[in-house]
């Protein structure tokens, strides 16, 4: 049950981890100064939570690690988000579309883990709850604004909401270890969520007069480790200053 607690908490941690890393990018570079700023606190958020989860990891693993390590250490194949979260930041269209999937995955799988039997896991939960809730908010509201705005920023919505939406499907592939750690009552219930997340999905493009993909199948495995050649270079990036000065101190 350890290993398996420890799995579950770093496939918790990876997704908000490389969304944060992806959006950090953007930093300076966003379409108007209020965007940019909202888009780089939401990245801090997301990294926020993922340093609680991956304490929380590192205390469960019990090998002297710490978060840093945790964050910063391992290869490629040791990271568990799903690919949807590595797709790069192609035009603002494709940056609100990612978001707007993963926080109508994200808002829900807090919910159901703020009542998980495990308290910190449940407490993490509970204290990111409010910040996602404003990141489900923002990337809908903005769905809509350019869903149902000029023929041009509807255009490319309806674009990166059509290349994006397959990958929702690996959200809620559940794995040996999701399987295990819901039916101790720790981890979500992924069936459930996705009942809320294609309700909310279908609501928000309908107002946006945008058209809802069909379902595609999609072979994308990066809950299993299995990457898009995307999270190489983000790795390169993220973990660059720690191993050019390994076991560095601020």
């Amino acid at each position: 049950m350890k290993d398996t607690l420890h799995k579950y908490i770093l496939l918790l941690a990876d997704n908000p981890l490389i969304l944060g890393q992806r959006l950090g990018e953007l930093c300076g570079h966003g379409p108007s100064l209020e965007t940019d700023i909202a888009l780089t606190n939401i990245s801090l958020d997301l990294l926020g939570q993922v340093r609680n989860y991956l304490q929380y990891a590192a205390e469960v693993q019990g090998l002297g690690r710490t978060e840093d390590d945790l964050a910063f250490l391992r290869y490629e194949h040791e990271y568990h988000n799903v690919v949807l979260v590595e797709q790069p930041n192609t035009d603002f269209a494709w940056v609100i579309a990612r978001q707007f999937f993963f926080d109508a995955f994200h808002l829900p799988l807090l919910i159901q883990l703020a009542d998980s039997k495990d308290e910190q896991i449940s407490a993490i939960a509970r204290k990111s709850l409010k910040e996602v809730q404003y990141h489900h908010r923002f990337s809908s509201e903005w769905v809509k604004r350019l869903g149902d705005g000029t023929d041009e920023s509807r255009s490319k919505m309806q674009s990166a909401i059509n290349a994006l939406c397959p990958y929702t499907s690996e959200l809620f592939e559940e794995t040996e270890v999701e399987r295990e750690m819901k039916e101790a009552g720790i981890g979500a219930d992924l069936g459930k969520i996705r009942i809320e997340f294609d309700s909310f999905v279908s609501e928000v493009l309908a107002e946006a007069t945008l058209t809802k993909p069909e379902p595609v199948w999609s072979k994308a495995e990066g809950k299993k480790g299995n990457h898009s050649e995307h999270l190489g270079f983000i790795l390169a990036e993220l973990q660059y200053m720690q191993r050019a000065y390994p076991n560095m101190n601020w």
